[in-house]
């Protein structure tokens, strides 16, 4: 899932999607799976529970606005939640639900700062269950060629886990 709405975020989706087709990547799906590896990339506003629910995995990817993930990666989180297997406590506030499920990335783009939208996320997907399989790629500033090599290796390295 992604937001990218920005010449340098798409750059650095792209990136992350040229990863996952990585040529290392393919011979392991083929010689571990049936042959495939099949990337689905949305939009975070097109993206629903049905998806997550059939995925094995995710790349996460959002711009940090004013100290938060974008808007639109929230509307995905608050959209699917409960259907995705998200824990509440009896409150009403986000609990740490049973970790070990569904692999994912983080990859954050920020002018200045990233820590808010990065724990922002962190917050939401652990009260999902999901485990972070990669380390948190955080891009401060204009995105150039280590900024996407960056992005790449995330993208081979969570389509790693799922071939693995």
């Amino acid at each position: 899932m992604h937001h990218s709405p920005t010449p340098a975020t798409r750059s650095l989706t792209d990136a992350v999607i040229a990863g996952t087709g990585d040529d290392l990547i393919s011979e392991s799906a083929r010689a571990h799976r049936d042959g495939r590896l099949d990337v689905i990339v949305r939009p975070a506003l097109e993206a629903g529970a049905d998806d997550v629910l059939a995925a094995d995995g995710f790349v996460l990817l959002t711009p940090a606005n004013f100290g938060y993930m974008s808007g639109a990666l929230k509307h995905f989180f608050d959209s699917i939640f409960l259907q995705a297997g998200g824990a509440l406590t009896a409150d009403g506030s986000a609990a740490e639900a049973p970790s070990g499920r569904k692999p994912y990335g983080l990859l954050v783009h920020g002018r200045y700062d990233t820590t808010g939208a990065v724990r922002s996320v962190q917050g939401i997907v652990g009260a999902l269950g999901w485990r972070q399989a990669a380390g948190i790629v955080e891009i401060l500033g204009d995105v150039d060629e280590e900024a996407r090599d960056a992005a790449y290796e995330l993208g081979g390295t969570i389509a790693a886990v799922l071939v693995a």
